[in-house]
């Protein structure tokens, strides 16, 4: 590594732990409706929309309400979207005069999009119109992390009220949530773009002559405003095919940079949003470094992987710079590796460097972080509360361990949160395993992937993976779109979301009726130490160890072959 390398991982841990507790307190004011420094611009504009909606904002909803709500939201959304899909045709701002989508295409797109997965079967700038990338796609990039962020703000208020029924009220978590939490962050990293020189424009594709003679269609459209709320909201959708490997999409170092922090920064703020929740931000420290230790355990690996040749290419100049295969030659091996562990521990799946170049290790990686759940920062709202499901499994097999009732934070734990707990855990073998499992034995569905061997069968392991983890970022060398994978993705998605969701509001809920009783000296330290250390070998345990398995067959396999030279 060179001291570029190390300025890069300086400036990127600087830029997203500096100000992470600074947006933690804002968004912790902001999802209360206490006053921010954004009130008096904003406030007017979300009045309005409770007023144009019927929204009585002090109406509050029981777990029950707020999950139909919630769900009504998502099916019109799906609907929605579908229908822009397969009628953008007919509709405006489509100046490549491109046809509608496929139907199971259509549905797979709509489903990734609602459920914060954005997993893309096909190339934006060759497949979508304007209308569809801004009012279909770009709608989706807030109101979907805003869902995450309200389920959050709702298992924050079941563990910080007492004796009550309410858990807020979803139409006015999903308002505060896009409003203050998303849109000035968004607007703030459009134009850093815009000045980078990333294209917002409604003009159509240009043609221009090659230096050899030939013509090329250059692709352009309103790609800032995109980009900026697909890293933001850990959407990870690309405007262009190759996503933030494109030129346009990320054209220097600065805004390779930017793009990588916006990524994890709203995740790493929300731990702190979550220690103002419960009045004690020991607890958002203990959760920050449980995410770190496992964060820079990952991207170790990772770039001792790609630093590496391969032991065929062993002695030739490729050894001084590790494997550049499928990298920007812009940005180098560090900056990809390290945007690939980033955008697989948030559940963002953009990507500067095409995974299926990745070597063995460098893959596991990446596919490990999505088999753990959204537990690494994980997705906007979502991941952290993954990783509260996590600590609650914690404090519950240590409270067998020494026989104590398990508590958390003064809410005990009974058989129905731990049920709803068991169940959690069953989402991502279900969705991974399974489905896997169906579609290497189905002669259709494994004629999509293009190696065989190890390789191939990563290829599939991955996809899976990513479409259940709501990543989306995509191996390469797979070819998804067909009827059998669009549906059987499109029900991972759902699974991978609303597995955890609908839990996640029923445990919130349960908390929120329970009193809380005061911690004594019986309680177990949930900001200590020896806790985090718990917590970290339970999720690898617990979370990570059923897919070992399968990583055997597949990267794991294909490393050892590697070494071997073959």
């Amino acid at each position: 590594m060179h001291s570029y390398d190390w300025a890069l991982l300086a400036l990127f841990f600087g830029l997203l732990l500096v100000p992470a507790p600074f947006i933690g307190r804002y968004l912790y004011r902001a999802m209360e409706g206490e006053r921010t420094w954004l009130t008096p611009v904003l406030r007017p504009f979300e009045r309005l929309c409770y007023r144009v909606a019927g929204i009585e904002p002090d109406d509050e909803q029981d777990w029950q309400r707020y999950s139909l709500a919630l769900l009504v939201f998502t099916l019109v959304c799906l609907l929605a979207l579908t229908a822009i899909l397969m009628l953008q045709g007919l509709l405006p701002l489509n100046p490549q005069h491109l046809p509608g989508l496929e139907w199971s295409l259509a549905l797979n797109t709509a489903v990734s999009f609602v459920t914060n997965t954005n997993w893309q079967a096909y190339s934006g700038e060759a497949s979508l119109s304007y209308f569809s990338q801004m009012v279909g796609l770009g709608v989706q990039n807030f109101v979907s992390p805003a869902v995450g962020l309200a389920v959050l703000a709702v298992l924050c208020r079941g563990f910080c009220r007492g004796s009550s029924r309410s858990v807020g009220n979803f139409w006015v978590d999903l308002t505060r949530a896009t409003l203050y939490g998303l849109l000035p962050f968004a607007l703030v990293l459009a134009l850093l773009l815009v000045w980078q020189g990333v294209p917002q424009s409604f003009h159509d594709y240009v043609h221009v002559q090659t230096l050899g003679g030939h013509e090329q269609v250059v692709p352009l459209g309103p790609a800032a405003s995109q980009i900026a709320i697909k890293q933001l909201g850990t959407n990870g959708g690309g405007f262009f095919g190759v996503n933030s490997a494109h030129p346009f999409e990320n054209p220097t170092a600065w805004s390779n940079l930017f793009e990588m922090v916006s990524i994890l920064l709203i995740p790493a703020a929300l731990i702190f949003t979550f220690g103002h929740y419960v009045k004690d931000l020991r607890q958002s420290r203990a959760l920050l470094a449980c995410v770190l230790l496992l964060f820079c355990a990952g991207l170790g690996v990772t770039l001792y992987a790609e630093l590496q040749p391969n032991p065929l290419l062993a002695g030739l100049p490729v050894e001084q710079v590790g494997s550049l295969e499928g990298k920007e030659s812009r940005f180098g091996t560090v900056a990809s590796a390290l945007w690939a562990v980033a955008t697989t521990a948030a559940s963002s799946g953009s990507v500067n460097a095409m995974h299926d170049s990745l070597s063995p290790l460098g893959s596991l990686m990446p596919m490990f972080n999505m088999m753990l759940g959204e537990v690494i920062f994980g997705g906007v709202g979502a991941g952290l509360y993954g990783l509260l499901l996590f600590v609650l499994i914690t404090v519950f097999l240590a409270g067998l361990m020494i026989g104590r009732t398990p508590e958390y934070l003064g809410k005990k734990l009974e058989a129905r949160e731990v049920r709803l707990l068991v169940l959690t855990l069953l989402v991502m073998p279900l969705g991974v395993l399974v489905l896997t499992a169906l579609a290497a034995s189905l002669p259709g569905a494994a004629a999509s992937v293009s190696n065989p061997g190890a390789h191939g069968f990563s290829q599939l392991l991955y996809n899976y993976t990513s479409v259940t983890a709501n990543n989306g970022s995509a191996f390469g060398g797979f070819s998804a779109n067909t009827p059998y994978h669009n549906l059987m993705m499109s029900l991972a998605m759902l699974l991978g979301r609303f597995g955890y969701i609908l839990p996640v509001l029923a445990i919130a809920g349960g908390l929120a009726a329970k009193k809380s009783a005061p911690q004594g000296s019986n309680s177990l330290p949930t900001h200590s130490p020896m806790f985090v250390a718990l917590l970290v070998v339970i999720i690898l345990v617990v979370g990570g160890l059923t897919f070992l398995p399968a990583l055997a067959l597949g990267p794991i396999a294909e490393h050892l072959s590697m070494v071997q030279g073959l």
